[in-house]
């Protein structure tokens, strides 16, 4: 099944402004035109915050996030003939792998995908595990550890908060693209990423500050 866009069509209407060069929407519009580069570009870009994305929005699921990640790209490749960029490149990708999520659970877990269709800076907890250079086993363990705790901390958040979150942690989003992403208004957006942010730190005290 071919996810849907959502609020951001790419039928929308052109933008006042031209994409800066180099920028996430010019390489879109350049993929739009035959150069594959361009495409290639922004998957290296992008792909390691989609997955985490999607893998954390899909705790419980794994076997699921191949198939909604790539289901993700090939609708960007799709999409390319009619994409304008009426909003950051980023931001309409991480909708497409959202509603993409959405559908899935709407055949799997209807409850989940129910909750989710009717939704400040802090310092970061993942940064902890994210380096991928050789560590000793003993660092190895602790970082395994502490992973298995942030992903039990966001499995028991509300799934409303928990992607919330995520739309920040790995989207890189202002409360007003959550809001847009997720069909609220920004105070909502605002209050379930505070929400989540406080139920998090409460869970993984000595990991996040």
């Amino acid at each position: 099944m071919e996810p849907s866009l959502g609020l951001y069509s790419t039928a929308m209407a052109e933008p006042a402004t031209t994409p800066q060069p180099d920028s996430d929407e010019a390489l879109m519009l350049a993929f739009a035109a035959g150069d594959m580069a361009a495409f290639d570009t922004l998957y290296e870009r992008h792909r390691r915050g989609l997955y985490a994305f999607i893998a954390r929005l899909l705790i419980g699921r794994e076997s699921a996030v191949d198939d909604v990640f790539q289901d993700a790209w090939l609708a960007v490749a799709r999409s390319r003939a009619t994409y304008r960029p009426t909003a950051r490149f980023r931001t309409w990708l991480f909708q497409i792998a959202r509603n993409r999520t959405i559908d899935l659970l709407r055949e799997r877990r209807p409850a989940l995908a129910s909750e989710l269709t009717t939704f400040e800076d802090a310092a970061d907890p993942f940064d902890s595990i994210a380096d991928p250079a050789a560590v000793s086993p003993e660092v190895e363990l602790d970082r395994a550890d502490k992973a298995a705790a942030i992903a039990r901390a966001l499995a028991a958040l509300p799934a409303v908060q928990r992607e919330a979150f995520l739309l920040r942690e790995h989207g890189d989003m202002p409360l007003e693209d959550i809001a847009r992403v997720t069909g609220v208004n920004v105070e909502t957006a605002k209050s379930r990423l505070r929400y989540a942010i406080a139920k998090l730190r409460a869970a993984l005290r000595g990991i996040w500050p």
